[in-house]
């Protein structure tokens, strides 16, 4: 898998660049600007960008604007934000598309390499990741809980893990059961939230946004900090 990233700090763009040649991927290019990170993604046409949001030559959403940019002229071209902030027009017009290909992280939430992997197979491979934080605050809580009571505490579980940006895989690995019985409580949990049958990834970010918005965040351990 090919991949470039965008990050203007140096020891993290190299920290960032080492670790993912250690996990086997190929790094088409490392940038330091949105300039760059356009002319890279437009050259090379990764498997993945990875872009920190904020970039020269402003250091306010440039980052975010070439990637846009890059995917308007190579469609479903898939996205990963990783960055200490939540940019909700650009953001949400990256969602909008519902091609998929998309993952939004903030840097102090991810935890370890693992859980970084997971997400970037996910999304190159036209899945969506969304932190819960940035769900939040780019949809805001209704505060309705009822729908969530409709679920087994399986189900539960399952969608908890599904807003910690959770594969089927590694839902399944936690809970020890197998990726067909994941499947099918999903399938279950969709019914169950009136989410009308389209792409499972839709569904499935429709999911996480129903519990984001329906647990409370007040108080005890809030979904994907573990």
């Amino acid at each position: 898998m090919r991949i470039v990233v965008a990050e203007d700090l140096f020891l993290l763009r190299e920290g960032l660049v080492r670790l993912l040649k250690a996990r086997g991927f190929e790094i088409a290019a490392a940038t330091d600007s949105a300039p760059g990170l356009l002319a890279a993604l437009l050259e090379f046409r990764p498997d993945l960008a990875i872009v920190d949001i904020r970039l020269p030559p402003t250091h306010t959403d440039d980052g975010l604007r070439a990637a846009l940019s890059a995917r308007q002229q190579i469609p479903g071209l898939p996205i990963l934000l990783l960055s200490q902030y939540v940019e909700q027009i650009y953001a949400r017009e990256l969602l909008a598309d519902q091609a998929g290909g998309v993952g939004y992280l903030l840097k102090d939430r991810v935890f370890s390499d693992g859980q970084f992997v997971d997400v970037i197979r996910t999304v190159a491979g036209g899945g969506t990741v969304m932190d819960p934080e940035v769900v939040t605050k780019l949809f805001g809580r209704s505060g309705r809980s009822e729908p969530l009571s409709r679920l087994t505490d399986r189900e539960r579980q399952v969608l908890e893990l599904m807003a910690e940006g959770r594969s089927n895989s590694a839902v399944a690995h936690r809970l020890f059961i197998s990726e067909k019985a994941v499947s099918k409580h999903s399938t279950s949990i969709f019914t169950k939230l009136d989410l009308a049958p389209s792409d499972d990834d839709n569904r499935r970010v429709l999911a996480v946004l129903a519990y984001l918005m329906a647990v409370p965040r007040d108080g005890g351990t809030p979904p994907g900090t573990r």
